[in-house]
Formats: structure tokens, sequence, C-alpha cells
């Protein structure tokens, strides 16, 4: 099988369990913000995204330190899950004994929302602290099942956490309701304890759900040994540092936007504001799952063949049709965008202006992940600190700055900015200290068609669902006609 179709094929699969999850997830969004007001939606955003920052935290980079070290270190793979797994251990530890005696000071922070009682905030940082550890834990023996090349094993875990997840939330937001309304036997000891409509429901539900994770995953976590390579410990936490800080950088190029509407709006209008904001970004996820399903299969697949003498030919055929895909996704979903919009409520429709900018934000991220190769296989992450630091920086100046004025399109124009700068910096970087024969114009030409197709169909069209689907199909027969002699030879290999 050539390196082409075994990096598709393990991509596909990584993509079909992540794109499942998250379409299943997704379809919560759809009761969340028909359910809940703008308001509560928008104190759920604003809770998830300081857990996001949080994991990346709790996770220490050692998720990528991990494929790394086993591929530097092909006859200590034992040593190189011990050290990887005991580093998140300690560091969750280290989490908690800061966390727990400042319960009611943290509260005080994440409350945006006065009708909210500061018991019921009190309550969901210690159940989002719950879950962060657990999942921390979670980081290394998933990656172990990744590098054993075991998708399907890794997507049932992944699909098993959201089922329960899903579940538990549809129990807590229409059954038990139901059961309590109707009288149904046991309504009585359901109704002495149970309040409907609230938030924590959601927090606790995502708890048992990384419960569960857990312990599917018990089998590679009882492989742990305190058997510690004091060495190599000490040159994982040092390649793993910089990681760290640009994944962190990446997580507030994701999330500071939702943190700072919270916070430099005016209250009376933040948690609303935040609530439109954070239901429209989640048109914008079809997309970001084809980005993540991408970098699960990329990752491992990159570190593996790169001591192959092709690996850097192999590595710009793979973006040719990395861009290929991401920008007809990009067009895709902004032609059915008003087919996409009946997942979220009614009354959160005002904010789809912000979906295009943040969409194409993701064009950028996923280009960004696939062009970062170049620093991780040099040995060189403080490249990978730069760029995210500038991104961060970026994000953080243009939010404070235009916040006040534009509100939530500032954030999304932001986005878009921070990963666009953060695309260019890396390739430019990179062909200086690693390069890789990308085939730089074409995939330009591939990435400005889709903008001006979208430009088109989203503003001068005006949403036209026909129109948007007409151009989307004249992008792909354009595509397949340009590169139909690269597949077929692809195909024809073995």
């Amino acid at each position: 099988m050539s390196t082409a179709k075994k990096f598709a094929g393990q991509t596909a699969i990584y993509g079909l369990s992540t794109i499942a999850s998250r379409m299943l997830n997704f379809f919560l969004t759809s009761a969340y913000t028909r359910i809940y007001s703008k308001s509560i939606y928008g104190i759920f955003s604003n809770m998830f995204s300081y857990a996001s920052m949080l994991q990346a935290l709790l996770a220490f980079g050692m998720e990528t330190t991990f494929f790394r070290y086993l591929n530097k270190h092909d006859d200590k793979k034992p040593q190189v899950y011990n050290n990887a797994f005991t580093t998140i251990i300690c560091i969750t530890v280290l989490f908690l004994l800061a966390v727990l005696p400042f319960l009611n000071t943290i509260a005080g922070w994440v409350a945006i929302e006065s009708t909210t009682s500061f018991h019921d905030y009190r309550l969901y940082v210690i159940y989002f602290a719950s879950f962060l550890v657990i999942d921390a834990w979670c980081v290394v023996p998933f990656a172990r099942v990744r590098a054993a090349g075991r998708p399907g094993r890794y997507g049932f875990i992944k699909l098993a956490n959201v089922m329960v997840f899903i579940a538990l939330n549809l129990i807590f937001m229409y059954v038990l309701p139901f059961v309590v309304s109707h009288h149904y036997p046991g309504s009585g000891w359901v109704a002495s304890w149970f309040k409907q409509g609230w938030l924590g429901y959601i927090f606790l539900s995502n708890l048992a759900a990384s419960a569960l994770t857990f312990v599917l995953l018990l089998p590679e976590v009882l492989k742990l040994r305190f058997e510690l390579d004091a060495a190599m410990g000490r040159s994982m936490l040092i390649y793993s540092l910089p990681i760290l800080v640009a994944n962190f950088s990446f997580i507030i190029n994701e999330n500071l936007d939702k943190m700072l509407l919270a916070k430099l709006l005016p209250k009376n209008i933040s948690s609303e504001q935040l609530g439109i904001y954070a239901g429209c970004a989640k048109i914008s996820i079809f997309l970001n799952l084809f980005v993540q399903a991408f970098r699960l299969g990329a990752e491992p697949f990159f570190f593996s063949h790169a001591k192959n003498k092709n690996a850097g030919v192999t590595y710009a055929r793979i973006m040719d049709y990395f861009v290929i895909a991401v920008s007809i996704g990009f067009l895709a979903i902004t032609a059915n965008i008003q087919l996409l919009k009946y997942f979220i409520g009614k009354s959160f429709w005002v904010g789809l202006p912000c979906v295009p900018p943040l969409l194409f934000g993701y064009v950028s991220l996923g280009i960004y992940m696939n062009l970062s190769i170049w620093y991780k296989l040099s040995d060189q992450t403080k490249y990978g600190l730069y760029i995210s630091g500038v991104g961060a920086m970026l994000t953080i100046v243009l939010n404070i700055l235009f916040i006040p004025r534009f509100s939530y399109m500032a954030s999304a124009w932001a986005s878009f900015a921070s990963y666009t700068v953060m695309m260019i910096l890396s390739y430019i970087w990179g062909q200086k200290n690693y390069p890789i024969p990308y085939n730089l114009k074409k995939n330009v030409a591939y990435i400005i068609a889709s903008i001006v197709l979208v430009v088109l169909s989203f503003y001068v069209f005006k949403r036209n669902i026909f129109v948007g689907n007409a151009l989307l199909l004249i992008f792909a027969l354009i595509t397949f006609m340009a590169e139909r002699k690269e597949l077929v030879q692809i195909l024809k290999r073995k």
C-alpha cells in the first residue's frame, strides 16, 4: 500500500470517529440553544472556554512529546510511556492542590451572570476541576492507542464518551421533566432533588463521560510503571515545554475571545452576546472536525515516516490534498449555511455573519498544523512557541481594541487574522530551517479561489443556497479536472 493510501486510510478512520462523535455532540447545541436562554448559553460557553485552556496546561504537550520520543527511542518505549504518563499525574496533583483551597475565589472570577447563584458557580468549578483531571489522565493512554495503530479502539472509546454524555444530557433535559410533569412512578423522588433547566447537569454529564473513558482505558493505564528514566524525563520536559506554551497559545486563540466578550462588554449584554457568538460558532465546527481528524491521523504518520528518503515529497503531496479538501469544506459550509442555521435556535441567527471569518480561520489553522511538522521533526519546538505566541498576542490586542465597538464580530475577524499570520510565519520559518517542497502557487490559488467564491455566496448572493451550491460544484469539478492524473496514479499504487 502506498504511503498516501495508508495515511488516507488512517485519517479516514480517525475522521469518522471524530466526526461521528462531534456531530452527535453538535446536535446537543440545537437542544441547548432552544432550552437555555442566550445568557445561560453564554455562561456555558464561558465555562468551557476556561476548561479548554486548562486542558492544554494539564496535558503539558505530552501527546506530541510521546510520539516524538517513541520515534527517537524505539528501544525504550516503556520508559517513554512511563515518563510521559507520570509527568501528567504529577501536574494534575499540583493542579488540585492549587484549585481546591481557592474555590470561592475562582467561582467569583468566572461568574458573569447575576441571576445564577454563587453556590452554583462553586459547584461548576468543582465539576470542571474533576473532569479536567480525569481527561488529562487519558491523554497519554489515548496516544498509546494511536501509536499502536488501533484507530478502531480509539474511535470506540471516543464514541462511548459522547454517547454517555448525550444520553445523560437528554435524560436531564427531557426525560426527568417528562416523568415529573406526568407523575410517573418515582416522580415524587425525582421532584425532591431535580432542578429543571439547571446548567450544572451538563457539567455532571461531562464528568460521568470522562470517568467512563478512563475506565475503558484501564488496559493502557495499568501498564504504567513508576520506573522512570531521569535523563529521558528531563529531555522530554525540555522538548515539551515549548509545545505546552504553543498549545496554550492556540487555546488562547480559540477561547480567549469568549472570555473577553464576557469581561469587556457591558454586564447587561455580555452573556447574551457571548451566547449568540458561541452558538453561531458551532456551525464552523464542521470544518474544524476535518482539521482535528487530520491532526489525529497526521501526527503519528509524520513521525513514523520522518526517516524515509522521500518524506518531504510525501508531506508536500499530503498538503496539496489537504488544501483542496479544506477549501471545498470551507465553500460547502458557506453554501449551505441557510440549512445549517436550523441546528441552532432562531434567536441566535443574528450572529451568522461571524461564520465565514471563523471558517477561514480554521482553513489557516489546518494548514498551520500541517506545516508545523517541520519544527517537531527537527526538534526546534521553540518556533512553535514563537508562532503561537504571535498569534495569541494578535488575538488579545485585536479583541481588546475592537470588542467594545464591534462585539463578537471583532472576535471572529481577530481569529481569522491570528491563524492566517501563524500560517504565514510557519511557512516562512519552515522553509528556512527544514525545507519541504510544497506547491505554494497551486495551494495559494485554491485558497484564494475558495475565498472569492465564499464572498460571492455569502455577501453578494445573500446566502442563496442554489447559487452557493452551484459555485461549490464548479469549484469541485475544476479541481477534479486539474488533479485527475495525480489521483489516478495514487489509486493505481499498491
